[in-house]
């Protein structure tokens, strides 16, 4: 399967990449100040906890005596209580944060993707989004929501320990303080290659999900082609190559976080070592002592787990940078800001602004080459398409054919020149109102999960059953319906798996009957379909494509001929155009086509009967 080329972020850990987040946590500023004030309480009482423990030693076990007890414990219960409502209250708002972060990046994301042109689609595989959309933006609002909020505890607790620490004993404080800058250098050392470890493992993440989308989309190619074995080889390939990066990103965190950890033991045994013998010295309390030794033992899990998430934090830039390169994917094909203004978008739109279409169309000096370069597939070309005409492009596989219909419905849009729909170039109108007036019957349709009727009614929201009834009798779906155990109301599986190429096709072309739209587009709708559905259609074809602009790309051409103009496609370029019996007299390109699949239908006949 051809590779996706993804592109390679190299950056090291910037501040301005986080930035880009700002706009989805704004909206929960008040959560997040709630869950720092919560954090901010809880670290507090945990460095007060040891005081209270020097207090109960220095006078209730040093001074023998157990006045004020029942203070002491009143106060020390009250402390305990406080601290479990701040957890209480910044686990309900970090799991708030996660929760929203996560559905609005991906309601954004999935908005976003909708704008893109379909050039996007054609290039960028399934998987490769669907990662970014689940896996990227949990994992991004999971480090915000929980990572984050860790961090900032432990930044208060280790930092309230020291200044208690400094307080009590400079001292013997001070050797222990010199840790952090130690543990800072590691820091620094390793994040580049943390980093760089797993933004390959989030790259190979995307293009194993990707190759395992394809394995099973396609797993009934794979058994007629008893490819299976090869499959199963090219998707171990890549799962070795995901689990050697990952296994390389968490040796680096297997070496980075033990060496934290001996630094931050480290200062248990200074505390122990050096405040031991000043005790014994009597220039320390033996209450301080413990305090000490407290903190000491204590500040070892907040630094081990800050060294960890902050790991985290740099491994997860790579997801924050492949999700903010989504946001920056532009449509190629774009509304200009005073089309906007006047018909509105995709997701805002002005349908009473939008004129009537009639349906002509004119090619006025089109010139086009597709995004990715190479030679020009039409070249200063001008075609004049009435309104109500039924244009048929015909050529062998591969030559062409979709690209003028790719422009005519602006899919694409010219490198040069200009396309007009209705005397005005279709640049100046919105292409929502030119969609909304095309519909457009695929050579391999794509259904919705859902119920039949759901399908058809996609073609118009809010019709009713009766219209979707009628527009599915119209083209002779309703005989699928009629085979299905539960009707109208049966489930067609996803993407239409449930029906056959054929019956798909008929339930596509009813939702296309159903849009009542000026402009039609039939891509090989017929090849799909047996002789005699084609035969029960075509009648209908022929009455629905009166008084509008069609287009019929055909594999049959026995189906074209009735077509007012017959334009003819070789090598991406239109080599002779006219009516079926006019181009056969020409006896040129057109007749050469037609008479070998005349005699190739007459030979599958013969061998038929």
């Amino acid at each position: 399967m051809p590779a996706f080329d993804e592109k390679e972020y190299t950056q090291s850990l910037d501040l301005s990449i986080w930035k880009r987040l700002w706009p989805f946590c704004k909206p929960y500023r008040g959560i997040f100040l709630s869950v720092v004030a919560f954090n901010s309480l809880t670290a507090l009482i945990d460095v007060a906890l040891p005081l209270f423990q020097r207090y109960a030693i220095g006078h209730f076990i040093t001074g023998k005596t157990l006045e004020g007890l029942g203070a002491y414990a009143a106060l020390y219960l009250a402390a305990i209580l406080v601290q479990a409502l701040a957890v209480v209250g910044f686990g309900r708002g970090s799991m708030k944060i996660e929760m929203n972060l996560g559905r609005d990046m991906r309601r954004d994301l999935f908005r976003h993707l909708q704008t893109l042109s379909l050039s996007f689609y054609n290039v960028t595989p399934v998987g490769y989004l669907i990662s970014r959309l689940t896996s990227d933006t949990m994992r991004i609002a999971s480090i915000l929501a929980w990572n984050l909020t860790d961090i900032l505890w432990a930044l208060l607790y280790v930092g309230g320990t020291f200044a208690a620490m400094l307080a009590l004993n400079w001292r013997l404080a001070v050797p222990v303080i010199l840790i952090v800058p130690v543990i800072a250098v590691l820091t620094w050392v390793f994040q580049d290659r943390i980093l760089r470890w797993n933004r390959r493992v989030r790259k190979l993440n995307s293009e194993l999900t990707g190759a395992f989308n394809e394995g099973i989309t396609g797993a009934k190619t794979s058994k007629t082609l008893v490819i299976e074995d090869a499959n199963t080889a090219a998707f171990t390939a890549q799962s070795e190559k995901a689990r050697h990066a990952g296994v390389q990103a968490y040796r680096l965190n297997a070496v980075y976080i033990p060496l934290v950890l001996f630094f931050s033991t480290a200062a248990v045994a200074i505390v122990l070592l050096r405040g031991g013998q000043m005790t014994l010295d009597g220039a320390l309390e033996l209450a301080t002592l413990s305090v000490f030794v407290s903190y000491a033992v204590s500040i070892f899990e907040p630094i081990q787990n800050t060294a960890a998430n902050i790991a985290e934090f740099i491994s997860i830039q790579a997801s924050i940078e492949r999700v903010t390169g989504l946001f920056d994917e532009k449509p190629q094909i774009e509304d200009s800001p005073a089309v906007k203004a006047e018909y509105g978008d995709v997701f805002d739109p002005r349908p009473e602004n939008w004129p009537p279409l009639r349906g002509e169309i004119e090619f006025r000096d089109v010139s086009f080459r597709y995004p990715d370069g190479g030679d020009e597939v039409l070249s200063h070309f001008d075609l004049h398409i009435p309104a109500g005409t039924t244009v048929a492009l015909v050529g062998e596989t591969g030559a062409g054919k979709s690209t003028l219909v790719n422009l005519a419905c602006r899919f694409f849009e010219p490198t040069s020149g200009q396309v007009l729909i209705d005397g005005v170039d279709y640049r100046e109108r919105s292409q929502l109102w030119l969609h909304a007036n095309i519909g457009y019957v695929l050579q391999n349709p794509h259904l919705f999960s859902g119920t039949v009727r759901e399908n058809i009614r996609y073609g118009r929201l809010d019709a009713t059953d009766a219209e979707v009834e009628a527009a599915a009798r119209a083209v002779s779906a309703d005989t699928v319906v009629a085979k299905l155990p539960k009707g109208w109301d049966s489930e067609v599986g996803e993407g239409g798996d449930r029906l056959s190429t054929g019956e798909k096709q008929l339930i596509s072309f009813a939702r296309a009957v159903l849009a009542d739209p000026r402009i039609f587009v039939l891509d090989e709708a017929t090849s799909s379909i047996d002789t005699q559905t084609e035969q029960l259609i075509q009648n209908a074809i022929d009455h629905l494509l009166k008084e509008r602009t069609s287009f019929l790309i055909a594999h049959r051409l026995s189906t074209i001929r009735k077509a007012d103009l017959i334009l003819v496609v070789r090598d991406g370029r239109i080599v002779e155009q006219g009516r079926h019996e006019e181009l056969l007299r020409r006896r040129g390109y057109y007749h050469t086509l037609y008479s070998r699949q005349f005699a190739e239908e007459q030979a599958a006949a013969a061998l038929g009967g």
